[in-house]
């Protein structure tokens, strides 16, 4: 299967606003009721959604593969995932607020990167793996993982998650990680050679330091995103896409 996306320009995505399709409730009435005009929905509305969920998060096939749609099926049968599924579905009957912030976040991250164009954004339910899943001009949020801090499958000792991370897995980090693993996607951590772990902590420090002006708040105050923003105020001359192609900033 293939597909060709066309973006809007930044004009149009503007004027558009920015928000969510639903993809997350196409599936989850197919994986809760196996009902088969939603699957035939998945695969011919959004097949990049499908193959990229399919092939590469859940990793239990290809697309094209006979049995593939049964296979999808039964791996969401599980106990747990039905019940991710059905709380997602409920926590996110309503993403309004989340496109009202998205659209004014990727308005003023066009002010500091002007030729930045929003990707095509999706909301879909994995099975507690990646947060957000970015490539081909799109970029999809896994709900499962917003679902928050006290979710009683995220205390369990089995899933391993820290206290800070499920801090962040809350519906407030929704658009700060849509807005960073985007950047990275844009702005990738350097790859000459061995890199320090304090040149990678310098690279999200700057990505987190254009997400914080992006969505006009402090969502990020690490030592190295203060150390961003010292240099900025102090190299004004210095546009926010040098800043980022930059390994000197000190």
């Amino acid at each position: 299967m293939g597909c060709e996306w066309k973006l809007k320009t930044s004009d149009e995505a503007a004027e558009e606003g920015v928000f969510i399709e639903r993809y997350d409730r196409i599936e989850s009435l197919y994986l809760t009721t196996g009902d088969f005009s939603a699957l035939q929905q998945m695969n011919t509305g959004y097949p990049q959604q499908t193959r990229t969920l399919i092939e590469d998060m859940l990793k239990i096939g290809r697309v094209n593969e006979p049995e593939i749609n049964v296979k999808f099926l039964n791996f969401y049968q599980d106990s747990t995932l039905q019940t991710i599924i059905s709380d997602a579905e409920q926590q996110y009957a309503d993403m309004d607020d989340i496109n009202i912030q998205l659209t004014e976040s990727f308005n003023r991250l066009r002010s500091l990167l002007p030729n930045v164009v929003a990707p095509q954004i999706y909301a879909q339910i994995g099975s507690l793996d990646q947060s957000v899943v970015v490539g081909n001009g799109m970029l999809g949020i896994s709900l499962d993982k917003y679902l928050g801090a006290d979710y009683p499958l995220y205390l369990r000792e089995d899933y391993g998650y820290t206290e800070e991370q499920r801090r962040m897995m809350t519906r407030k980090y929704i658009v700060p990680d849509c807005l960073g693993f985007y950047l990275l996607s844009l702005y990738p951590m350097p790859n000459d050679g061995e890199i320090r772990q304090t040149e990678r902590d310098m690279h999200m420090g700057k990505i987190q330091w254009v997400v914080n002006r992006s969505m006009n708040q402090n969502v990020f105050n690490s030592p190295y995103v203060r150390m961003v923003n010292r240099f900025m105020q102090s190299h004004k001359d210095i546009t926010v896409d040098e800043m980022l192609k930059r390994q000197d900033i000190r």
